[in-house]
């Protein structure tokens, strides 16, 4: 038995949530951390590692292609999203930065955000078929989706700018597995009135 600890709002959550959907899981148990997934005795943390071990150990509908150049690709992108874009629009530095300087957090991750998506633009421009990396969804569509959408939704990023990222997320949300994994279709949603 699978059992993801998650947060409801956390984008590196939204990635396994959207992978366990792509997987055709039945069902998900968002708990409490922000994401630890529980396999039997194996425990997982980190939505990178957690990806990796449901990849390896799950492989019917495989995230990750067999093409050395586009599983490349994929473990980039992916790993540019996990280092160098999430960390820094995460709720919790978000708060220690305003409450440690003082600072307007949301124009700070918003400049690290736009920074990320027009290198991701960049590399993908000229390889993005109906996906990230061609005709079928892999990793990179997995960490893409949920950041994509924490952008838009909580720092009024401008799209426009990234016409190939604006598209994908157009194709993710058309996909019922985006949908059942989303923030709001989870149970321990809520509502709140920042848009941290």
């Amino acid at each position: 038995m699978i059992v993801l600890y998650s947060y409801w709002l956390s984008s590196c959550s939204w990635r396994i949530r959207f992978a366990l959907c792509l997987k055709e899981f039945e069902k998900l148990n968002p708990l409490h951390c922000v994401p630890v997934l529980a396999d039997d005795h194996v425990v997982v943390s980190d939505s990178y590692a957690i990806f990796l071990y449901l990849e390896e150990k799950y492989t019917q509908k495989p995230l990750l292609p067999v093409d050395p150049q586009i599983r490349a690709l994929n473990l980039q992108i992916a790993s540019m999203i996990n280092s160098s874009i999430q960390p820094y629009h995460m709720i919790s530095a978000l708060k220690d930065m305003e409450k440690m300087f003082g600072a307007e957090t949301k124009q700070w991750a918003q400049y690290k955000i736009d920074k990320g998506f027009w290198a991701l633009e960049k590399l993908l421009k000229d390889v993005a078929g109906k996906y990230a990396t061609g005709e079928h969804i892999y990793m990179a569509d997995v960490f893409l989706a949920p950041q994509i959408m924490q952008a838009v939704n909580r720092f009024d990023i401008d799209m426009s700018k990234y016409p190939t990222l604006r598209r994908l997320s157009e194709t993710y949300k058309g996909l019922a597995e985006f949908h059942a994994s989303s923030p709001q279709s989870q149970p321990d949603a809520c509502i709140t009135n920042n848009n941290l």
